[in-house]
């Protein structure tokens, strides 16, 4: 009876974990560029696939999750307040409402 009621508990938490795909967490690891105005870029990956990044400004806390948005040349990312396109190994930065450049020239000091 206890192998029954084990096997049925076993069964039913493989039932839970096939409900609920386990989403891999970003890395803890973040790049940084200095860009030409000297404002700090921090930004990574959020997910496997590529389509969107975390950005960070400045050393600041706050986190902008950015989407793939279509480019006609390197990779844009952007939520519709702050963007983010990379060419090779630099990027710029600017806010999108009002197109005020934060930074171009970004990369790895």
């Amino acid at each position: 009876m206890k192998a029954l009621m084990a096997l049925m508990a076993l069964a039913t938490l493989a039932g839970c974990s096939l409900l609920q795909p386990a989403q891999p967490a970003p890395a803890d690891d973040w790049t940084r560029w200095v860009c030409d105005s000297q404002t700090e870029v921090l930004w990574r990956f959020a997910d496997p696939q590529q389509d969107s990044v975390d950005v960070r400004l400045g050393g600041g806390d706050q986190v902008y999750r950015l989407k793939s948005e279509p480019s006609a040349s390197g990779a844009m990312y952007s939520d519709g307040v702050l963007a983010f396109h990379t060419k090779g190994e630099e990027g710029l930065v600017y806010w999108v409402a009002t197109n005020d450049l934060i930074g171009r020239g970004c990369k790895a000091p």
